[in-house]
């Protein structure tokens, strides 16, 4: 980091803030101090702004609920002169055009990577619970940003790695164009291994996008587990799926909801499966059959999915199977909902170099930030930080985690 800005915000850090162990233990912690690790764009000459002061405003900005560029610049104008040195900007404030022709040059993959760190370091340690297996579940599913378009024409196309357990976005990395996501797969689990150190034991949950051999050989060699939804895009797989002696098969888990007038009942079948014999997709272990009856206003409808899964039936039983098959959807309602909903992500018409990805990985942060603090309503959330600015900024830069 650099030394300009460890002198504008020492006064407001402890005063072991010099050694080295505090340095690499706590106040990596402190949002100022991460985003140094994200290479700056810019040339040196003209540089009037430090690249983690900008970084940082544009971050607080949409955890406040900020959900464009110009946004993101008004918050910074309406701050009060102790809030903005808290952050770094001890002279004037950037105007719009600086914040945007900044944010489009930033490298999103490297943004990701830091926020996710950061986000990560934050985190309480929960002491795991006696009797259940601790496994973590990473959601895979991309995101097309409709109101995104670059010079050539085509939209954004983002692949997301999400934990469910956490709300953090892991990492996300764009879709070529004239593509789709499967070569994204592996690059993404790369980076998502770069995170965690290991996938090892891990389970990875996709849609049926996903149900290809390449991918299964991929989390396999990552030493982790697959779980992916089977449909017509694999006819052959899915007709052996569906002629699987189900009747013989005895229900394992069932569970019955009630909500807003609708009953649900959900079973779930599996049957342990060899390969390659048994099944053409290589590494499964378990064939599974989810039937969702469900009844709303005197009708009921009968749903069937399909799924395979590499984990054998002593490590992944039926309970288990229906809890990471519900997960599988957190990606879908906790994340890209989000974004378009309380962010108004696919209205945001960010059309210049990475600026479309980058705001995405800030929205991406601002979600996991207030996940891991508790917060079941996000637009609640933003709305609480737009109110209380001086109580975000000091939460972002605490060297205490996150309770």
């Amino acid at each position: 980091m650099s030394s300009s800005l460890i002198d504008a915000v020492r006064p407001h850090l402890p005063t072991d803030l010099d050694t080295p162990d505090c340095l690499d233990a706590d106040v990596q912690r402190d949002l100022l101090y991460a985003l140094a690790e994200v290479p700056d764009p810019r040339q040196r000459r003209g540089v009037r702004y430090r690249l983690a002061s900008l970084l940082a405003v544009a971050v607080c900005a949409v955890l406040a609920g900020a959900s464009t560029f110009a946004a993101i610049a008004d918050w910074a104008a309406d701050l009060d002169p102790p809030a903005r040195r808290r952050l770094g900007l001890l002279g004037r404030i950037p105007a719009g055009s600086t914040v945007w022709r900044f944010l489009v040059r930033v490298d999103a993959t490297v943004l990701q990577a830091v926020l996710t760190g950061w986000l990560r370091r934050r985190m309480p340690t929960r002491p795991a619970e006696p009797g259940r297996r601790a496994r973590a579940v990473i959601a895979v599913d991309g995101k097309l940003l409709r109101g995104a378009r670059l010079p050539a024409g085509r939209q954004v196309h983002l692949l997301a790695a999400y934990e469910v357990a956490t709300g953090i976005v892991l990492a996300q990395v764009a879709v070529e164009a004239k593509s789709n996501e499967n070569p994204a797969f592996a690059p993404l689990l790369d980076q998502v291994q770069a995170r965690l150190g290991s996938l090892a034991g891990t389970i990875i949950v996709a849609d049926a996008l996903h149900a290809q051999v390449g991918h299964a050989h991929t989390v396999a060699a990552h030493g982790g587990y697959l779980m992916v939804t089977v449909k017509a895009n694999r006819p052959t797989l899915l007709e052996q799926l569906r002629t699987l002696p189900w009747a013989q098969v005895p229900v394992g888990h069932r569970t019955r909801s009630r909500a807003h007038g609708r009953r649900e009942t959900r079973t779930v079948k599996a049957v342990t499966v060899a390969t390659p014999d048994g099944l053409q997709f290589p590494h499964a272990a378990q064939a599974v059959r989810i039937t969702r009856t469900r009844t709303l206003g005197g009708k009921t409808t009968r749903q069937t999915a399909y799924l395979v899964v590499s984990l054998p039936a002593a490590d992944a039983q039926p309970a288990d199977l229906a809890d990471w098959s519900r997960r599988a959807w957190h990606i879908e309602n906790r994340l890209h909902w989000v974004r378009d909903v309380t962010f108004g992500e696919d209205a945001h018409q960010a059309r210049t170099g990475n600026g479309p990805a980058v705001a995405a990985v800030l929205r991406n942060t601002a979600i996991g930030f207030h996940r891991s603090n508790g917060e079941p309503n996000i637009a609640r959330a933003t709305r609480r930080a737009s109110r209380r600015p001086h109580d975000l900024i000091d939460a972002v830069t605490s060297r205490t985690r996150t309770q």
